[in-house]
């Protein structure tokens, strides 16, 4: 029988005296820990362990019961990876609850990931929202669809014509994805290396402080990381950023991460970015892969969906949608035929320069109530370009 360690009752007075005696922080915003611990994917128990101190406590101060003293703060800050003004009260921070943010890989990725996700999604609506008060941002003007029964395939087609037509692309390719999301209000950024895991989401219940206190809804889509694989795919990336916008406008309702939302979302992107009445008849009937490379760069989709397009379509028999897939799978990734540079955010990046450029992300980070450092990592993340001079020394 082993025997249970008697309790250190001295040595945990003895802790309690001495964080007395440090002081306790009294600026001190609890919805700040809970956002750094879980932009860090730190569980609570993780993040006590590594500062002495009990999970319980971590979870009296994420609830504001309790008040970390001034070494369990700096503690905190060091093992989550911000500075120590980033736990100050500032403006309100929103929260995403996961209940309704669609995530393209839900079942590749750990709840933790996906908390790290929404996290850094709520620190970019913060940075958004601090700009809104210098510069007016393009309002929230996505279509409206207007649906009659049930979310069948010929609804979702039609779903995406009326949102072509509702965002002013009148037939052809659409250009430019991400910009146009961003002209209709969405606030669209690249999620960090960090995230690897998750491929992209959107969330459309997001809502964000404005001064006067108000609260206004900004969709939001985040994507992969910059310098992923994924990302550098750039037809894979315009197909996951109609994707995303096809969540947005039909499954304001709908549980996230069911196979049926997920492929409505994928029938959705592929009908916006390539109507059947535009590209069913230059489709292959036979499996040319000279004249799918054509099509992969008039209409920016890959030739994995070209495929996919060429086979629901009826032009592909099943025989030859099977062998070209067995054929992409050989070739692996990236495809043959590069589209060139990604698409990438621009709207946040206009906005700053308007301002004044790099140099005003202090003013912003005093609005946003955020540190600049955090300003500045947001700003990267939507498109801006670090302009700081770099110290470079000869071997």
């Amino acid at each position: 029988m082993n025997e249970e360690l008697p309790l250190d009752f001295d040595a945990a007075r003895r802790r309690a005296t001495e964080r007395r005696a440090a002081g306790v922080a009294v600026d001190f915003d609890p919805s700040r820990l809970a956002l750094a611990r879980r932009l860090a994917a730190y569980p609570r128990a993780r993040l006590a362990r590594e500062l002495d101190i009990t999970p319980t406590a971590v979870g009296q101060f994420e609830k504001g019961q309790a008040r970390p003293s001034l070494p369990v703060l700096t503690g905190m800050a060091e093992v989550l990876g911000v500075p120590v003004d980033f736990f100050r009260a500032g403006q309100p921070i929103a929260s995403l609850p996961a209940s309704a943010a669609h995530f393209r890989s839900l079942r590749a990725t750990t709840a933790m990931e996906r908390e790290q996700a929404l996290a850094f999604g709520e620190l970019v609506l913060s940075v958004f929202a601090a700009v809104e008060l210098s510069v007016d941002l393009p309002e929230v003007s996505l279509p409206a669809l207007a649906f009659s029964g049930d979310l069948d395939e010929a609804a979702v087609a039609e779903a995406a014509h009326q949102a072509r037509r509702g965002m002013g692309i009148a037939s052809g390719p659409v250009p430019h994805v991400i910009r146009l999301l961003e002209s209709h209000g969405v606030a669209v950024a690249r999620l960090e290396s960090a995230s690897e895991h998750v491929d992209a989401f959107s969330h459309q219940q997001a809502v964000h402080p404005r001064s006067g206190g108000a609260l206004d809804a900004r969709p939001l889509v985040l994507l992969a990381p910059g310098d992923s694989d994924k990302a550098r795919d750039k037809a894979r990336d315009r197909f996951t950023a109609a994707h995303e916008l096809g969540h947005l406008l039909m499954h304001h309702d709908t549980e996230p991460g069911s196979r049926l939302a997920e492929n409505q979302a994928n029938d959705f992107a592929a009908e916006f970015l390539a109507p059947a009445s535009e590209i069913g008849s230059s489709l292959p009937t036979r499996l040319d892969w000279v004249r799918l490379q054509e099509l992969k760069h008039r209409w920016g989709m890959s030739l994995k969906a070209l495929l996919m397009r060429a086979h629901k379509l009826g032009r592909l028999t099943d025989h030859s949608y099977r062998r070209g897939m067995q054929q992409l799978s050989a070739w692996g990734l990236p495809e043959p035929g590069a589209l060139g540079d990604s698409e990438q955010p621009v709207l946040l990046p206009r906005a700053v320069s308007l301002l004044g450029g790099e140099a005003v992300l202090p003013r912003i980070a005093e609005d946003a109530g955020m540190p600049l450092s955090e300003v500045r990592r947001v700003w990267l993340a939507t498109g801006g370009a670090d302009e700081r001079p770099r110290v470079q020394l000869l071997p």
